[in-house]
């Protein structure tokens, strides 16, 4: 087999599946991240349906851990720019899953993910002490796969960069919304 037609057998492969890794980009996130990221949302909600806007203790804790440490774990201490930070920060972690996994603004959501996980992780390597941990950072070619920064989170950060590159898919919100109309041919 020559090298010219391995490549003509992938070309239908390749045509006929076009949006078919965007959606299984989606359904990997979906099954493995929605969940774990709405429970961590759910954990920063204050009390009662307006929730989200008073947040716990524990969100400040888990997005300040420095700063409330520093504040004696006394929310008053912090001022509105923290208040704000955790509330967006909650917002985000019900919103964007939720975007990906319907594909809607697929590509703006996946971006925004990614830079979530980047703060996620900065937080969690320098603002709870996670790099004096060991196994938490992990090191790539070392043969285990666990770490839980450089290794589990590389392989979201695929995901979700596939998503920015590729959209949601043929079976996505954005498919549906914004399918453009096919190019009209006039009758000469």
């Amino acid at each position: 087999m020559t090298i010219a037609r391995y490549a003509r057998l992938g070309e239908p492969l390749e045509t006929r599946t076009a949006g078919l890794l965007p959606l299984l980009a989606r359904l990997v996130f979906a099954g493995t991240l929605l969940v774990y990221f709405w429970r961590a949302a759910a954990t920063k909600l204050g009390d009662g349906p307006l929730g989200i806007f008073q947040p716990s203790l524990g969100a400040y804790a888990q997005i300040f851990p420095r700063a409330m440490e520093a504040a004696g774990y006394d929310v008053s201490q912090l001022g509105p720019l923290h208040w704000a930070v955790v509330v967006a920060g909650t917002l985000a972690e019900f919103v964007l899953p939720t975007l990906i996994v319907l594909g809607l603004l697929t590509r703006l959501a996946a971006l925004a993910m990614i830079g979530f996980v980047v703060v996620q992780s900065l937080t969690d390597l320098y603002g709870h002490g996670g790099i004096a941990h060991e196994g938490t950072l992990g090191a790539w070619f070392d043969g285990l796969p666990d770490g839980l920064i450089l290794d589990q989170r590389a392989f979201w950060m695929l995901a979700m960069v596939t998503l920015v590159l590729k959209g949601g898919g043929w079976l996505s919100l954005d498919a549906l919304l914004f399918r453009r109309p096919a190019p009209q041919v006039s009758a000469a």
